[in-house]
C-alpha cells in the first residue's frame, strides 16, 4: 500500500474521531481502514460530476406589477444555492422564494443571486462584501456540503457562517440558513464513508444552529429532506446529471424554508406557540433540528428571559412538504400537503401555508 500524504492524514484522524463516534470504538483508524475510506472517496470523486458551467442566475425583479419599492433579496452559498443543475432561472431556489415571498406580500421582490457553486462557508466573507452593496433586507444563506466533501475544520466553518450572519444583521437584513444537507444520503458514497459523512453532516448542521442563531438568524434544516423523494422517484427529482436536484427537487427545498422566511418578514400566519412546547435550550434544539429536516430554529423566551441554565432558549417549529404528513411535536398531521388544514397553521392548507405551488415557478418571471 502507498504511503499517505500528510493531508489525507488528517482527513483520516478527523474520520477516524467520527467513526468512534458512530461505532462507540476507540477513535483513530488502521491503515487498511484507511485505505478502504480512500478508495471509497476517491470511486466518489469519479461518479460525481464536476460542474461544467455555471448555474443560471436568476437575478431580476419579481412581481413588477405590484405596487411598492422592491425588496432587496440576497441568496448566498454554494451550489445548493446557486441551483445548479436546472436550465433556467425560474428554477433556480433565489426565484422560487422570490415570486413566493412577491406573492405573499404582495410587492416586488429584487433578488440578487450571489451564490457560487462549489464555496466553502469559508469563501461567505466574499459574498457578504458583494452583498452588502445591494443593502438587503433579507438573505437566505444555503451552505455547508463543501465543508464535508472537503474535510474542513468544522469550528472554522461555524466561525465564517457566523461571521456572515453578524455582518449582514448588522444593517438590519433579516437571515434564514438552511443548513448542511445529509451528504450519507448521496448515492455515490457508500458505506463506511457513507456513515461517517452522515455522522459529520449532522455534527456540522447542529453547529450552524447554534452559531445563527447566537448571531441573530434563523435556521431551517435540511437534512435528509430530499434524500427518500431521490430514491422514490430519480427521474423527477435529479437533474440531468443524475447528482443536483432537478427544479422539483429545488422547489421542495424552498417550500420547507418559506413559512420560516415569512415569519421573519412579519408574515407568520401559522398558530403562535403557546406555553414552552416546543421550547428547548440552543443547543438542544440543535441536535434535535439535525435530526429531523424541515425544522425550524429561532429564538425564544422563557418567562421573559432569552437563557436558562443551559444557554439561550430556543423555539422549535417542523415543517411538512408537498404530499408528506410530519409530526408536530406529537401531533400527527391530519391531512397530507395541500389536501387539508395541518395543524399549527391556522386555517390555511399547507400549500397555502408555502404561499405558492409547486407550478408556480412556470411563470416566477415575465
Amino acid at each position: 500500500m502507498r504511503s499517505l500524504t500528510a493531508e489525507e492524514w488528517q482527513r483520516l484522524r478527523l474520520a477516524g474521531q467520527i467513526a468512534g463516534g458512530v461505532t462507540g470504538a476507540a477513535a483513530g483508524l488502521t491503515v487498511l481502514s484507511a485505505g478502504v475510506l480512500l478508495r471509497q472517496a476517491a470511486d466518489a470523486r469519479r461518479i460525481i460530476p464536476m460542474a461544467e458551467a455555471p448555474p443560471p442566475r436568476g437575478d431580476g425583479v419579481y412581481g413588477p406589477k405590484f405596487p411598492g419599492k422592491p425588496l432587496s433579496m440576497v441568496v448566498l452559498g454554494d451550489s445548493s444555492a446557486a441551483g445548479y443543475g436546472v436550465h433556467r432561472p425560474r428554477e433556480t431556489p433565489g426565484a422560487l422564494i422570490a415570486t413566493g415571498v412577491s406573492r405573499r406580500l404582495r410587492r416586488p421582490v429584487r433578488l440578487h443571486r450571489l451564490a457560487v457553486v462549489g464555496s466553502m462557508s469559508s469563501g461567505l466573507q466574499y459574498q457578504v462584501d458583494a452583498a452588502l452593496e445591494y443593502e438587503p433586507e433579507v438573505a437566505v444563506i444555503l451552505v455547508g456540503a463543501n465543508d464535508v466533501t472537503h474535510a474542513s475544520a468544522r469550528t472554522s466553518a461555524v466561525r465564517h457562517l457566523a461571521d456572515a450572519v453578524r455582518r449582514l444583521r448588522s444593517i438590519g437584513c433579516k437571515v434564514v440558513v438552511g443548513t448542511c444537507p445529509d451528504i450519507g444520503a448521496i448515492q455515490p458514497i457508500k458505506p463506511p464513508l457513507r456513515w461517517l459523512a452522515r455522522k459529520w453532516s449532522r455534527q456540522l448542521a447542529a453547529a450552524q444552529t447554534v452559531a445563527v442563531v447566537e448571531a441573530g438568524g434563523r435556521t431551517v434544516s435540511i437534512g435528509d429532506l430530499l434524500g427518500p423523494a431521490f430514491e422514490a422517484d430519480p427521474v423527477r427529482m435529479f437533474s440531468s446529471d443524475r447528482f443536483h436536484p432537478s427544479a422539483e427537487g429545488y422547489a421542495r427545498a424552498a417550500a420547507v424554508m418559506m413559512p420560516t422566511l415569512m415569519a421573519m418578514l412579519g408574515e407568520d400566519d401559522r398558530a403562535p406557540a403557546t406555553g414552552t412546547d416546543g421550547v428547548r435550550s440552543l443547543p438542544e434544539a440543535a441536535q434535535e433540528a439535525a435530526r429531523a429536516a424541515g425544522t425550524e430554529v429561532a429564538p425564544a423566551k422563557v418567562d421573559g428571559r432569552e437563557r436558562g441554565p443551559a444557554g439561550r432558549w430556543a423555539q422549535l417549529r417542523r415543517h411538512p412538504w408537498f404530499g408528506e404528513p410530519r409530526l408536530w411535536f406529537g401531533h400527527r398531521a391530519a391531512a397530507s400537503f395541500g389536501a387539508g388544514p395541518v395543524p399549527g397553521v391556522s386555517g390555511r392548507s399547507a400549500a397555502g401555508a408555502v404561499g405558492w405551488t409547486p407550478a408556480d415557478h412556470q411563470t416566477a418571471v415575465d
